[in-house]
């Protein structure tokens, strides 16, 4: 199975900006989906974008306009601007591919206000 690892995550203070970036641990062939969901603290893992890999992507709303999703072949990116304090949760990498999903192990995001 593909390893995800995650980086980028930390303190911003609201309106920040913060760089999420996520590498697979092989190449990645076919038609394959990666993106990031969240998981606030007392709440469920929640999709926030996605990009597959012929370049479509999509948001939940609460973060158009403020997360930009990106990738190469085996890696995601999302920057994330204008940051709130309830963008704070833990952030996870995610791909799925005809074999299966992955998920990376998380990193925390915090936002102050």
């Amino acid at each position: 199975q593909v390893q995800l690892v995650e980086s980028g995550g930390g303190l911003a203070q609201a309106g920040g900006s913060l760089r999420l970036s996520c590498v697979a641990s092989a190449s990645i062939f076919g038609f394959n989906t990666m993106g990031w969901y969240r998981q606030a603290p007392g709440k469920q893992r929640d999709v926030v974008a996605t990009i597959t890999s012929g370049g479509t992507t999509n948001y939940v709303d609460s973060v158009k306009g403020r997360f930009t999703i990106s990738r190469g072949n085996n890696r995601v990116y999302m920057q994330m601007n204008g940051l709130k304090p309830e963008d704070t949760a833990v952030y996870y990498c995610y791909l799925r591919t005809l074999g299966g999903d992955s998920w990376g192990q998380g990193t925390q995001v915090t936002v102050s206000s």
